[in-house]
């Protein structure tokens, strides 16, 4: 079965390539096994210099780059030039910092020297998804490429071609071949990559499915494995919150990449004192969203990136409202050519609807009424999901208990959640674990090695 890139803004194919044959994996998998016994040995100073470049190359490439992002899963294209910019930010930050955070720890005992050190484990294969196909890639990319890992791309079948960018962007920088590198593979392919003994570990960032069957054959195989998987993540409101900036905010959170982004906030659970108003608020702000032709600057919300996300949303809507929720806007495909779904917000979902409990992946918000304070953490925790929350309020005691309370990877408070190469990112429960980011994100694939010198 041929891997498409189809444009999502007029669901025409751009390109079609013919998947890598068992004896081109192979190939692939030997040459990275070989280039990893030599760059374990490359200097932390190369590795940066090259790391910097790479940066260089995302800025100095990033209008042709971008329409590529935009033209293969639709995002609008100043969101393109964000990731673009996130992209080239991380890895800086991985080049400056990295000799800081492999840096030896040092522990007093009764030998005379006792420390860890820091060793890269080897192969790791990256399985990514399509809603940020540079960004998510490079998350991964810069850290493990920094800490003397090797990294294989399999990437999701619809942007194949930013697959094949990224690739050359690393060779061109400077890191040796074998480095980094792509396989235009089928998912029914993975298994095999993963199963053959060059490979020590793998990371995943996709859907619950899709982690439950690399976790589970990770697992069995006894290799490392780092999941981040859905969320549903909660947008809590409370009586004393800056209600103009907590609306504008959460406009902002649900519409982000046009609604597709795993820590998108997708829950608003709001004080019944002010809920009324900022329902108001909320459904005009959201009503009012342009959306069109993502390589037009004005443009806000762009296409779902396939057809099969548009009518998944679509079918997702019409249960929800079957079982009971009130559309307060939106609700409905846009007629025409490529994948476009109307900004929505739909109130009172009842806790028995199936929806209720799934990841909804495009600009549909859910808003909910909340009493007080424990009902608001109590609807913020009724997930399986656990990545991270969003929660606004000026009362010091309130911050604390949602701090301590909700159940999450992450809680910003009076601020919408992102990413940050600064801080830890990952989940709990159902949204997987193990920590992208950070020393933290670097060190899943490392070897922490023990050494007592008497």
């Amino acid at each position: 079965m041929a891997i498409e890139s189809i444009n999502p803004a007029t669901g025409e194919l751009i390109r079609r390539f013919e998947p890598l044959s068992g004896d081109a994996i192979q190939q692939k998998l030997d040459l990275a096994s070989k280039a990893f016994k030599s760059y374990a040995a490359v200097p932390m100073s190369h590795r940066s210099l090259c790391m910097r470049k790479l940066a260089n190359l995302l800025e100095e490439d990033a209008v042709e780059l971008a329409e590529m992002i935009t033209t293969e899963m639709g995002k609008p294209i100043k969101a393109s030039h964000a990731e673009l910019a996130k992209c080239a930010a991380a890895c800086r930050y991985y080049a400056e910092n990295a000799v800081r955070m492999l840096a030896p720890e040092i522990i007093t005992t009764e030998a005379s020297r006792s420390y860890v050190r820091w060793d890269p484990l080897g192969v790791v294969l990256a399985v990514m998804p399509w809603n940020f196909p540079f960004w998510q890639v490079f998350r991964f990319l810069a850290p493990a490429l920094m800490a003397g890992n090797v990294g294989l791309l399999k990437h999701a079948p619809n942007v194949p071609q930013c697959a094949l960018a990224i690739e050359s962007l690393v060779r061109r920088a400077g890191f040796p071949r074998g480095t980094f590198q792509t396989l235009l593979i089928e998912t029914r392919q993975v298994d095999g990559v993963l199963a053959d003994e060059r490979i020590v570990a793998v990371t995943l960032t996709g859907s619950e499915s899709a982690g439950r069957a690399v976790g589970a054959q990770a697992g069995w195989l006894i290799k490392k494995s780092v999941l981040e998987l859905g969320g549903s993540d909660p947008f809590l409101v409370m009586s004393s919150a800056d209600l103009d900036l907590a609306v504008e905010n959460a406009v902002q959170s649900r519409c982000i990449n046009s609604g597709q982004s795993c820590i998108a906030a997708k829950r608003f659970i709001v004080h019944a004192a002010i809920y009324n108003e900022f329902e108001r608020l909320f459904v005009a702000a959201m009503a009012a969203m342009r959306v069109g032709d993502p390589m037009i600057d004005a443009t806000q919300i762009g296409p779902m990136a396939t057809r099969r996300q548009l009518e998944n949303l679509d079918q997702q809507v019409n249960a929800a409202i079957t079982a009971g929720a009130k559309l307060l806007t939106g609700g409905r495909r846009i007629l025409g050519p490529g994948f476009y779904f109307e900004p929505t917000v739909l109130a009172g979902l009842p806790r028995t609807a199936s929806v209720y409990h799934d990841e909804i992946f495009g600009p549909v918000a859910l808003l909910f009424k909340a009493n007080d304070l424990n009902q608001a953490i109590e609807m913020a925790n009724d997930t399986p999901f656990g990545l991270a929350a969003s929660a606004w309020t000026r009362d010091p005691d309130e911050q604390q208990r949602m701090v301590t309370e909700i159940q999450a990877g992450s809680v910003f408070l009076n601020k919408m959640v992102a990413s940050d190469p600064r801080l830890p990112f990952g989940g709990i429960k159902h949204s997987g674990y193990g920590r992208e980011l950070s020393a933290a994100g670097m060190r899943e694939f490392m070897n922490a090695k023990t050494v007592v010198i008497a």
